[in-house]
């Protein structure tokens, strides 16, 4: 069965995933434990993480970037590789500009910048995920769901290595004497953008002129329902055609009532986690664990936990099926969700925190190459990067809206964190209901 992961696609559809990933780095806890230990408040923390809301809404731009050709990138390494390239400038240009700043002196222009950096973040994911859905042929079921483990392995080695290196390189610079070492830390984490730059250009793009001549055929026919051809009809053409076609399609192949409960469920099924993610490090710091123990356990152990769980959790997708694998992930979440509960009514143990993160992790994976199988299977190949933009906006819409408020849900129950955990299990319950309503009705291709 592992063998469907040694196809050397499987290795370009990684680094595409942890280009994807290490930017969560920079504005999720790299961002909270900063603003944490400038002395900033838990609700302030939480409230700054508003900015990953950016990720929710790119499918509004995913058009433009299915179409718009970056002048002189584009030519010389192709429109896929072109986008991500300059965004990841502008991230390294962001990173640079962090290395100036205090917190405490400029709290707005610090979350500014983080902002620029999940907007270049979430229009690198559209062409990302795309260029991932596209190494594999649309009958080649079985490879894509492999695909959606190794991408999410790939982004689990881009957010948890990356984490690693920020929090060692912090917490050593930091005992070394540098008040500044947040922001000589950002610095460093740059290395990583430019060397995950260098292994974009080992990765094939194909499929640009196939992708453009349909877009043309699409665009004719809409503009054959006009009489004349003028500036005014070839703009309404454009438009119809790049944003209205991938969601008409959407909703055409599945139904009105189920293409709703398919945006329903992608909302709210990772809420609970996001709760529980968004505010994880401020609860570790708080019970006494310092940012090596944070970075060993949280960090280390995690990914080694996730990228051996993904990996089986793509095995089990494949012979269970997408659905029952949500299902199974689901229960997961909410389980070990209480586990954090356990750990916040006890006294600080270093082997209850690796149980809690191990189980964490493990149910993180399952749930992640679910979802990642489940949507990457709804899209149509004509329009793969607005409609999986579209799906993936939607999903982090519940994480990111919702999950702003954790920091004062948490001061609202006086830091009571075992009741707040408890409530982050409960939070799965709506989505795995809406799942079971039309678990018989949605359009998947397995095989």
């Amino acid at each position: 069965m592992f063998s469907v992961y040694f196809d050397k696609r499987m290795l370009k559809i990684l680094l595409l995933g942890a280009i994807s990933g290490f930017p969560w780095v920079l504005i999720g806890s790299s961002l909270s434990l900063w603003l944490k230990e400038d002395g900033l408040s838990r609700s302030t923390v939480g409230w700054a993480g508003l900015i990953f809301a950016v990720y929710a809404f790119n499918y509004l731009w995913a058009p433009l970037i299915d179409r718009i050709r970056i002048p002189f990138l584009t030519k010389k390494i192709g429109h896929r590789r072109g986008w991500i390239v300059l965004m990841q400038i502008i991230i390294l240009l962001s990173l640079f500009l962090w290395s100036l700043l205090d917190p405490s002196e400029n709290l707005a222009l610090v979350v500014t910048v983080g902002l620029i950096i999940a907007i270049a973040s979430s229009t690198q994911d559209i062409t990302v995920d795309a260029l991932r859905i596209e190494q594999i042929g649309e009958d080649e079921g079985r490879s894509m769901a492999a695909g959606a483990a190794m991408a999410v392995v790939g982004w689990w080695t881009g957010y948890k290595l990356g984490g690693v290196l920020s929090l060692f390189a912090a917490d050593i610079l930091q005992k070394i004497g540098f008040e500044n070492y947040w922001q000589i830390t950002f610095l460093i984490l740059g290395i990583l953008v430019i060397l995950m730059n260098i292994g974009l250009m080992f990765i094939d793009e194909s499929g640009n002129l196939d992708r453009q001549n349909q877009q043309k055929e699409n665009d004719k026919l809409i503009s054959s329902q006009f009489k004349n051809v003028n500036i005014f009809t070839k703009l309404i053409t454009w438009i119809a055609g790049t944003i209205s076609g991938p969601i008409i399609s959407f909703f055409k192949k599945n139904g009105f009532s189920i293409a709703l409960g398919i945006l329903g469920f992608v909302f709210l099924f990772k809420v609970g986690e996001a709760f529980l993610g968004r505010m994880s490090i401020i609860f570790y710091k708080e019970i006494g664990f310092s940012k090596s123990d944070i970075a060993i356990y949280s960090k280390t152990l995690g990914w080694v936990t996730t990228v051996t769980f993904t990996l089986l959790g793509g095995l089990f997708v494949i012979r269970s099926g997408v659905l029952r694998a949500m299902f199974f992930a689901g229960v997961m979440m909410a389980s070990t969700n209480l586990l954090f509960s356990v750990l916040a009514w006890s006294d600080k143990s270093e082997f209850l925190f690796a149980i809690a993160v191990i189980f964490d992790d493990i149910a993180a994976a399952f749930a992640t190459v679910a979802f990642v199988a489940f949507i990457s299977m709804l899209v149509d190949r004509a329009y793969t990067a607005t409609q999986y933009a579209l799906l993936a906006s939607i999903g982090t819409a519940g994480r990111t809206s919702l999950a702003s408020s954790s920091g004062a849900l948490v001061d609202w129950l006086n830091g009571d964190w075992g009741t707040f955990f408890i409530l982050t299990a409960l939070m799965v319950i709506p989505s795995l209901i809406i799942l079971w309503i039309m678990k018989n009705k949605i359009k998947l291709s397995e095989k």
